[in-house]
């Protein structure tokens, strides 16, 4: 009764065919949370507008209450493994509650078929690849479908079964195609190189990217055509829901190695990975790439993209509805929970964090603030009898940092990953060979 309540104060009504704009579910989320309006964010693109994002260090960090990593909520430190265990789940909730929302119980279950399959060659080395379709059960509100569409290439022949790795990006297409100014191999031909296999994975067939879509995709079925409410799960995580329904089909592939299935993103899908890889413990490594504000960027830090910006209605989508509240009435320094921390919850399993250059790249993504949030993660490496960084001295671009199993790279280039694949190959193969 709220809800329609509300809709009908908006102007707004439910239909069996949703129509919604983002602008109308953004509106309407702000009744729900009782907020008049929202600090505007940030323009990243005119650096002659008055509200042009910030690119003074000495102006990037304005709040200084910086959650402790390694202190639980009651004020002990956190010493053992045990520790750790209650401190993770304490993130969880926090993370759960104010950032991304909860994934629903009782999700719907997937049945996977193999649509085709086409014998092919990446690079020189022949390939099957296999056309995936994950059937959504959606019995309990047939008025929506969802079918998560994957693809998955694995060598012709291997004596072993084979690692693989899963890109949120889209079948046919990749964003970090090559990784020598357009002329060098693709990830693809690297990954086949190595003898591991990969599966591209098309998020926006589990949920579209945008705020009109909420009540279809994975988050529409489940709340039956319904609008969310305040910690309802987004995209980001309904996405990382995708992904480990792929890795379940996996797990169901004789040719496949499903303990060692690594996770990559870049961008918005950067930041799915990292929300991926920290909240599913079976990912066995990562590669998240450029993911900025609401991923591995301190949340807090004033440089590049802002809270505000994700919180509009262009980004709302990714997060849970509650996160909001932090572009207004409340700020960033009011956030229980940071970066780091979402970082953290992924130890002891290999990370690696990724930047392009700041003169290429620009300043959204905040390569200091993507550092520190990874810097100040590495104690829960260390605890768990693995190593971070090492340092919290950020290295000049182009110098990677990979000798522990949480690592760091800012490359040359700009909104890619392109650059840092050989280096994370070289990486993930401690791992995965």
């Amino acid at each position: 009764m709220i809800a329609l309540t509300m809709m009908s104060a908006l102007g707004l009504q439910l239909t069996q065919s949703p129509q919604w704009t983002a602008e109308q579910d953004h509106q309407f989320l702000l009744k729900q949370l009782g907020i008049s309006s929202l600090r505007p964010g940030v323009d990243g693109m005119n650096p002659k507008s008055p509200n042009f994002a910030n690119t003074d260090e000495a102006k990037a960090s304005p709040y200084h209450r910086l959650p402790d990593l390694m202190t639980l909520n009651n004020g002990s430190k956190v010493q053992t493994r045990s520790d750790w265990g209650r401190r993770r789940a304490e993130i969880v909730e926090l993370l759960d509650r104010e950032i991304y929302g909860r994934t629903p119980k009782n999700l719907p279950k997937v049945k996977w078929e193999v649509t085709s399959e086409k014998a092919e060659k990446v690079g020189e080395i022949d390939v099957n690849t296999s056309q995936l379709v994950g059937h959504v059960d959606n019995r309990r509100y047939p008025e929506i479908k969802v079918d998560i569409k994957a693809t998955l290439t694995l060598p012709a022949v291997s004596t072993r079964k084979v690692p693989v790795i899963i890109e949120f990006g889209f079948p046919g297409f990749s964003p970090n195609r090559q990784f020598g100014g357009g002329t060098g191999p693709t990830w693809q031909q690297m990954v086949i190189a190595k003898g591991w296999g990969y599966a591209i994975l098309d998020p926006t067939s589990v949920q579209a990217d945008n705020g009109g879509g909420l009540r279809q995709g994975i988050i529409g079925l489940v709340n039956k055509g319904q609008p969310r409410k305040p910690e309802d799960w987004g995209a980001l995580k309904a996405w990382g829901w995708g992904a480990s329904k792929v890795l379940d089909y996996l797990q169901t592939n004789k040719a496949v190695n499903s303990r060692k299935v690594g996770i990559e993103g870049l961008s918005r899908y950067g930041k799915a990975t990292v929300v991926t890889m920290a909240y599913d413990k079976r990912f066995a490594i990562a590669l998240v790439g450029s993911s900025g504000q609401g991923g591995v960027k301190l949340w807090r830090r004033n440089f590049g993209e802002t809270v505000e910006n994700v919180a509009s209605s262009g980004g709302y989508h990714w997060m849970g509805d509650n996160y909001v509240k932090y572009a207004g009435p409340l700020t960033p320094d009011d956030m229980p929970v940071d970066a780091h921390e979402l970082v953290a919850m992924c130890a002891p399993r290999p990370v690696f964090v990724g930047v392009g250059s700041l003169n290429v790249e620009g300043i959204w993504i905040d390569p200091v603030g993507t550092f520190k949030a990874t810097s100040l993660a590495s104690p829960a490496w260390q605890l768990l009898g693995k190593k971070g960084l090492g340092t919290t001295d950020m290295p000049s671009e182009g110098t990677p940092l990979v000798a522990g199993d949480l690592a760091f790279s800012q490359h040359h280039g700009g909104h890619t990953n392109g650059p840092n694949w050989p280096i994370f190959i070289k990486f993930a193969s401690r791992y995965l060979d």
